[in-house]
């Protein structure tokens, strides 16, 4: 079992480019979004995800991701219910962990959200400048609700 453990953010500035050591352009969508699991495809640049997490409990939840060819994921996600979200990601290494800046395109710009994946849920990690109000369960900033 892989667990999730994770904090989401606003973003308050574009100063987080600066930093990026990586970007990549996402589009995913939603095959089943209830709030017990919801179930996911992706393609990043030229490659395909399928993506199955569970419930969350606080700031943790279960998470499994597989990659499967580029191709079939295009194709399923024509079988996606509602928006395909279009966004692009910027990589930010930063006091030891990982932050996931994903400036969303299209009808949801200007829309930007900051993640960061911790060791434990009690964790508690150095905020970057770049980094707004926290927005950690609030569903209106989960993907699969947008």
């Amino acid at each position: 079992m892989a667990l999730e453990i994770e904090r989401k953010y606003l973003v308050k500035d574009d100063s987080y480019k600066a930093l990026a050591e990586k970007k990549y352009r996402i589009r995913q969508g939603y095959l089943q979004r209830i709030p017990e699991r919801t179930v996911r495809v992706r393609t990043k640049d030229n490659r395909g995800f399928l993506t199955v997490k569970g419930k969350n409990e606080g700031i943790v939840r279960e998470e499994f991701e597989y990659e499967i060819p580029y191709t079939d994921a295009v194709s399923m996600l024509a079988l996606c219910e509602g928006t395909i979200i279009d966004k692009t990601r910027y990589i930010i290494a930063y006091n030891g962990l990982t932050w996931e800046v994903d400036e969303f395109h299209g009808s949801l710009s200007p829309l930007t959200v900051a993640e960061v994946e911790l060791p434990a849920d009690d964790y508690v990690a150095e905020i970057p400048e770049f980094i707004g109000q926290e927005v950690t369960g609030d569903p209106k900033y989960y993907n699969s609700m947008m």
